[in-house]
């Protein structure tokens, strides 16, 4: 029987997205605040990431908090930026326990200054570490990040004195100006809490992505439901526009 850490599947993802949905209506269920929705949560996504680490899965991006989860109330926006402050602060022993590297991808000039910083210092103290590249996706929308990377092309010299440079713009272009442009594209997207839509989470990086949504909210998630999405992936047929041979 394959280990629920090292399966034996023909394949396992290189890089995994996951939208990480209802910490809001675990906590509802259970009559409690949507704070601590959020908490449970949070334990949630170090069991993953542990999980994920174990496997030797390379890359795990998190949907943490999206450009347009700022229409929320002050006090949820403030506790989610309090947690994401603390676990970043709190959790360098985790990290360098587990060799993992923390990345981010979003708009870093929207968010508070304080988080801001804590982040660049996250990432810039665990460069070095070559297992797991966690990147946390705070503040972050796919079409943002596809405005943005065209606004790093138009604010090149080459773009503002090339004539016919408009001519020039290619898709390894714009992928070279996205947020991350060394990290490879995602192999499978995971969605819990019974929602069937990406909500703007890697739109350009998950166009050839496999897919698996689950009814499970965020909180309850266990190690064995992250096994069982990988062990979905690994059974699927990846074709990218080709047929079969």
């Amino acid at each position: 029987m394959p280990s629920l850490l090292k399966p034996d599947y023909p394949r396992i993802p290189a890089h995994v997205g996951i939208i990480m949905d209802g910490n809001g209506r675990w906590a509802r269920r259970k009559n409690q605040t949507r704070t601590q929705g959020h908490l449970e949560g949070l334990n949630t996504a170090k069991r993953i990431v542990k999980t994920a680490s174990d496997m030797g899965i390379s890359f795990l991006t998190l949907y943490v908090f999206s450009t347009e989860n700022w229409k929320r109330t002050a006090e949820e926006v403030g506790f989610i930026m309090g947690l994401v402050k603390r676990y970043l602060a709190a959790e360098m022993d985790f990290y360098r326990k587990n060799r993992i590297r923390i990345r981010h991808t979003g708009a870093a000039e929207g968010l508070p200054p304080e988080i801001a910083r804590e982040i660049q210092a996250a990432c810039e103290e665990t460069k070095v570490f070559e297992g797991l590249q966690v990147i946390l996706a705070l503040n972050y929308g796919g079409r943002d990040e596809i405005v943005r990377a065209v606004r790093r092309i138009l604010g090149t010299p080459e773009a503002t004195e090339t004539a016919g440079f408009s001519s020039r713009i290619s898709e390894e272009l714009i992928r070279q100006n996205l947020d991350n442009p060394d990290v490879p594209d995602p192999d499978l997207i995971i969605r819990t809490g019974g929602e069937y839509r990406i909500s703007n989470f890697l739109l350009w990086e998950g166009a050839y992505a496999e897919y698996y949504f689950s009814d499970r909210l965020w909180p309850d998630w266990t190690e064995e439901d992250f096994a069982a999405a990988i062990r979905n992936f690994a059974e699927r047929d990846r074709r990218f526009g080709d047929v079969k041979k």
